[in-house]
């Protein structure tokens, strides 16, 4: 029997080194490094035995849609393409505290409330302590099965058994180890085995799995990668603590749309969905103030009004801030590089704040008209129209380019009372046939310059 030796193994991204080091030279992280017993090397020469011929299957064979199981909340219904699929395996992460165990234990009651067989597996509290949290949130009736336990060879014995589950909760991965390896729990070795058993009994007994994963401090989800390829749906749970809002958002998917999000509310009696998020966003804003615009922007099928707000100062040192929450600080660089040069406005002596109010994060390229609108009116002082929504993308000559959908960015601003709207030009003909809403007036423009036209203050400084 070969001999084991001690490896060291970079716990962010599953490198292997000869020694220890402060710095991973593959990923680049410092102090990841941690020491691992090495698996047994397997006899050399030693030949694979001989294994079953495979059965190949033509590629037009008739196949039975996938049945679904909607656990009762529409949000998380939303997000994974209309329900959870037997066998399948969702990777949940977020920040500590966000509410990723809440939004489970809720999922969980109201599968079991409905008929489903689940199990809640708790490695980080005790059975107790989410009793207290059951209680809390008015789950304590639910017939969901708790469990505190860490030992993967445990949970295993106990779901690999004949009466099967419908739905597992395991929170969370880190937490589990396997006996047979010499590594501690949470390590790049422990996390991709628990995982990898786990995910072979979900497919082999046919039940949902849910994983929650945890988070590192830049956001992305702790481990090795390899888990997130393993598993069918990664979903990631986002939030600011001053915002009650909670996003729920897909990264991958093998059952369904991944630019599809959740919105839920954070209340006392835990995570409520959020039927209407525009009317929510816009709920607090003040209409008539320089500085800010609604930006009708789309999250997947869903249409998603948020107002962008913008703060042009003067600077009071020789470099001035760009300071951005909640969307790409480069692309609003580039877009006051643009403003500057085809319009001859100055922003080298301001600073400039950029924020999209309730803690959303845009990601689309179609928010930057409603971006230049907001920091147009900050720096004039002129307020925008506050019954008006814009959406469009500018490009680096300063032409307002089309977007997609943008009949169903409308109709969404007249469900909410917006009077105008400001968009690209409609350039294909096919497009031309479909009317504004009624009572919506909409203004069509082709360069960055006509935007100048609703702010006075700025006409001057044309080139």
């Amino acid at each position: 029997m070969a001999k084991s030796t001690v490896r060291y193994v970079c716990q962010s991204c599953g490198a292997v080194h000869g020694k220890w080091a402060g710095r991973c030279d593959a990923c680049g992280a410092w102090n990841s490094i941690a020491e691992e017993a090495a698996p047994e090397a397997s006899p050399q020469g030693k030949a694979l035995a001989k294994g079953r011929v495979l059965d190949f299957q033509p590629l037009s064979g008739q196949g039975e849609p996938t049945p679904r199981r909607a656990t009762g909340i529409g949000e998380l219904d939303r997000v994974t393409g209309g329900g959870l699929v037997a066998g399948s395996v969702l990777l949940v992460g977020g920040d500590p505290g966000i509410g990723k165990s809440t939004l489970l234990l809720q999922a969980a009651a109201r599968l079991a409330t409905a008929g489903a067989a689940c199990v809640y597996v708790s490695g980080e509290e005790a059975v107790d302590q989410v009793r207290l949290r059951a209680r809390r949130l008015g789950l304590a009736e639910a017939p969901v099965k708790l469990a505190a336990a860490t030992s993967l060879r445990d949970i295993a014995a106990t779901l690999d058994a004949a009466e099967a589950p419908d739905v597992v909760v395991i929170d969370s991965i880190q937490t589990m180890y396997l006996d047979t390896l010499d590594s501690a729990p949470g390590t790049v070795t422990q996390v991709r085995a628990c995982a990898h058993e786990l995910i072979r009994l979900a497919k082999r007994r046919g039940f949902v799995l849910f994983l929650v994963g945890h988070v590192t401090k830049e956001g992305t989800l702790a481990g090795p990668r390899v888990v997130e390829h393993m598993v069918d749906t990664v979903l990631y749970f986002e939030g600011e603590r001053g915002h009650q809002f909670r996003i729920l958002r897909a990264n991958k998917n093998r059952f369904g749309a991944t630019d599809e999000i959740g919105v839920f509310e954070m209340t006392d009696a835990g995570l409520a969905e959020v039927a209407n998020p525009s009317a929510l966003f816009l709920a607090e804003r003040r209409g008539n103030i320089a500085g800010s615009c609604v930006f009708a922007g789309l999250e997947g099928s869903r249409p998603l009004l948020v107002e962008i707000q913008a703060l042009v100062a003067p600077a009071a040192y020789g470099t001035p801030r760009r300071a951005v929450i909640g969307w790409d600080s480069g692309r609003l660089s580039m877009l006051l590089a643009v403003m500057e040069a085809r319009c001859g406005i100055a922003f080298g002596g301001h600073d400039v704040y950029l924020n999209v109010a309730g803690g959303l994060k845009i990601g689309e390229p179609a928010a930057d008209l409603a971006v230049a609108c907001a920091v147009l009116s900050s720096i004039s002082g002129v307020p925008a129209p506050a019954d008006g929504a814009a959406f469009g993308e500018i490009g680096l000559s300063g032409e307002v380019r089309a977007v997609s959908q943008p009949d169903l960015r409308l109709k969404e601003a007249a469900k909410l009372g917006f009077a105008s709207a400001l968009m690209p030009r409609r350039l294909r003909s096919a497009n031309r046939k479909s009317a504004p809403p009624e009572g919506l007036s909409v203004r069509e423009i082709g360069h960055v310059q006509d935007i100048l036209n609703l702010f006075p203050a700025n006409r001057g400084k044309e080139p």
